[in-house]
């Protein structure tokens, strides 16, 4: 029973709505007719005929219980944040837009001058170094590697008697070609030598490399090493592993006094060259070079002994302009902080 009653229930209703329909219908067409004189007073003509066909419909879907047709307006949508962020778009400053060439050209620019931005940051004679080293390794490049060990290795005979005086420097200067161990090599130039002449000063960092120019010229003579750039950083290593022995440092994954880094970067280059014990003489001749200089530097200046291997004035007045100015503020800092304390009553 309950089924019947909806059935008719349902056919009553379509009978309603086609009864609707075809009681607005003509009325419809008979308002819009061509002899109609309605028609011919309205200014729209054949646009209102459009407009009441759409009312029609929109009548009809309302009767029947559909969703009314909606006009979409340009510009009508909602903007969120990310279309507003991508959509957004570039400017010049003249009020032209950027082309993609234009926006990644600037990108470059950018990168390029952070890039110049923190090369710059690094201190000056480490700054002068890395760079005779990123020269003599683009010559090794162009020129092959025998070429290149021929023109800069170090050669007593062609140095003294050939004036060839830029092999001690290129020497000191050539890491090898393009690689691994050559990159993790300057690497540590770069961090041993800032920190050097951050910690001592560009005066006595020009004379620890200096000294170890010519300390390590002899020394490969002796040994055949006709290259030693990998012992000059074993010495900047050696240097300041000295000052703070036990502190603690991380080397790969183990916590290691500071003392053992230059043995453990000699025990790495010599398992990297499956297990050749010659590997190990640059870090030797480095860490025996690193103890002259720290020895005649800091123990026998000590011990009641001569510091001649303290830079010059006219260097510390040429390289470090800021030195004198910043320990004399330190000074009178530490005078003024001396005379704030309160001072002890007599007979108390």
């Amino acid at each position: 029973m309950k089924s019947v009653s909806i059935a008719a229930a349902a056919g009553i209703a379509a009978c309603s709505v086609g009864a609707a329909e075809a009681s607005i219908r003509p009325a419809l067409t008979s308002s819009v007719a061509p002899g109609n004189h309605a028609s011919r007073r309205s200014p729209l003509g054949a646009a209102g005929v459009k407009v009441a066909e759409s009312d029609l419909a929109e009548r009809i879907l309302d009767m029947r219980g559909g969703a009314k047709a909606r006009a979409r307006k340009r510009g009508g949508r909602t903007a969120t944040l990310g279309s507003l962020s991508s959509g957004a778009e570039k400017k010049t400053a003249t009020g032209k837009k950027k082309v993609q060439a234009a926006a990644m050209a600037e990108k470059k620019a950018t990168g390029a001058a952070d890039l110049m931005t923190k090369y710059k940051a690094i201190p000056s004679l480490t700054r002068i170094y890395i760079t005779s080293v990123s020269v003599v390794t683009l010559f090794g490049l162009i020129l092959g590697e025998e070429l290149a060990q021929g023109l800069f290795a170090l050669d007593p005979a062609r140095t003294l008697y050939g004036f060839e005086l830029w092999r001690p420097i290129s020497a000191a200067s050539f890491l090898g070609p393009p690689s691994i161990s050559t990159l993790m090599s300057a690497y540590y130039l770069y961090e041993y030598g800032s920190s050097l002449e951050r910690a001592y000063g560009s005066a006595q960092f020009l004379v620890f490399l200096v000294g170890q120019i010519g300390l390590l010229s002899v020394l490969s003579v002796l040994l055949g090493q006709p290259f030693f750039a990998s012992s000059v950083i074993t010495a900047m290593l050696h240097v300041l592993s000295r000052s703070m022995p036990k502190q603690k440092v991380k080397w790969l994954i183990f916590n290691v006094p500071y003392w053992s880094l230059p043995l453990g970067l000699m025990a790495s280059d010599v398992l990297q060259s499956q297990n050749n014990p010659a590997a190990s003489v640059p870090h030797i001749m480095g860490i025996l070079s690193g103890h002259f200089y720290f020895f005649h530097k800091y123990v026998w200046p000590k011990a009641g002994g001569e510091d001649w291997l303290a830079a010059p004035d006219f260097l510390r007045r040429r390289l470090d302009p800021d030195a004198r100015d910043n320990s004399r503020k330190s000074l009178d800092e530490a005078i003024r902080k001396r005379k704030k304390g309160k001072g002890r009553k007599l007979g108390a």
